[in-house]
């Protein structure tokens, strides 16, 4: 039996795809794809959600990930830098790949989007609800949700985080370590289990 993910990958993918000039393969290059809204994207990322937040927590769920919701800005210098510098490395591309589902959204954007709650609203209203003030932010939501719309989000990433702080924190939510441990800790404990290995944390 097709799911409603496949099927729609099947029907709209490819067109969706050719009518934003998100490339089917990555272009060798140091600059980043930009869609019809002029945001950096990647053809990677969840490119065929209905936008259904609830539903989206379940089906990356059931594929073993988590879901992470990108929201970015057309003109947006430190989203450049994601794009260029970090998603470009491939330990951090492919762990993500691997573990998350992305979702981007624009914080002027009009698509409608139903929230956690269930209520719908443009992107831009839904950045507002959310205080997304700048961009980039990224928004990680709970492997399970409860009834009330606040308890989806466990973690935001709020702005450009360097290579070794970002995969990081992608670690951080993998590992569900904010149930435990606020980000900081995480990242001193990182480091001094890798100086007891006797390695160099990878700062990049």
């Amino acid at each position: 039996m097709i799911d409603r993910r496949t099927f729609a990958k099947s029907l709209a993918l490819p067109a969706a795809l050719a009518a934003t000039g998100i490339p089917s393969v990555q272009a060798a290059t140091d600059e980043p794809a930009i869609d019809d809204d002029g945001i950096y994207t990647q053809p990677w990322f969840n490119h065929s959600s209905f936008l259904v937040l609830s539903e989206e927590v379940e089906e990356a769920a059931g594929e073993g990930k988590r879901l992470a919701i990108l929201w970015e800005q057309k003109g947006c210098p430190y989203c450049r830098e994601l794009h260029r510098v970090n998603f470009a490395k491939p330990a951090i591309r492919d762990f993500i790949k691997e573990n998350f589902q992305v979702l981007q959204l624009n914080i002027w954007g009009s698509k409608k989007v139903t929230d956690f709650d269930g209520e719908e609203l443009e992107e831009r209203d839904l950045a507002k609800k959310w205080r997304v003030l700048f961009t980039p932010t990224i928004v990680f939501a709970a492997p399970k949700l409860g009834e009330a719309g606040a308890e989806a989000e466990v973690v935001r990433m709020p702005g450009y985080f360097k290579p070794f702080h970002f995969i990081s924190m992608f670690e951080y939510v993998k590992d569900e370590a904010y149930r435990e441990q606020d980000f900081q800790r995480y990242l001193q404990d990182k480091f001094k289990r890798l100086e007891a290995e006797g390695k160099k944390p990878e700062v990049w």
